[in-house]
């Protein structure tokens, strides 16, 4: 489970990420579209652990994503379409990006 309580997320005078609350159940695939600049790549840096937020906090299945032993396992992200090869086929990405098991993977592409 995704728990993102307050989260806020500043690059100087931007506002990338303002006051987030919600939760994503386990094996629920989930994604943030909206416009440009409205914190959708701030937002998956900051549950990956990848970036600190400025206030609130992210625990990927009851605590932080960076303790996990095994992150890859527990939380599987894209990042950004650009680290997507445009000519593989999205059941051939899933693995890279932390998807298990493989049984699961077919089932949702």
């Amino acid at each position: 489970m995704i728990e993102v309580e307050h989260l806020s997320k500043r690059y100087g005078e931007k506002l990338a990420a303002g006051g987030l609350d919600f939760a994503v159940q386990p094996g629920v695939v989930t994604g943030f579209p909206g416009p440009n600049g409205a914190g959708e790549p701030a937002t998956m840096r900051m549950i990956a652990g990848l970036d600190g937020p400025a206030a609130g906090r992210v625990e990927v299945n009851g605590r932080d994503y960076r303790a996990a032993p095994a992150p890859m396992a527990e939380l599987g992200i894209l990042p950004g379409a650009t680290t997507m090869h445009t000519c593989r086929p999205a059941r051939n990405h899933r693995p890279r990006f932390g998807a298990r098991p493989r049984q699961r993977i077919r089932s949702l592409v």
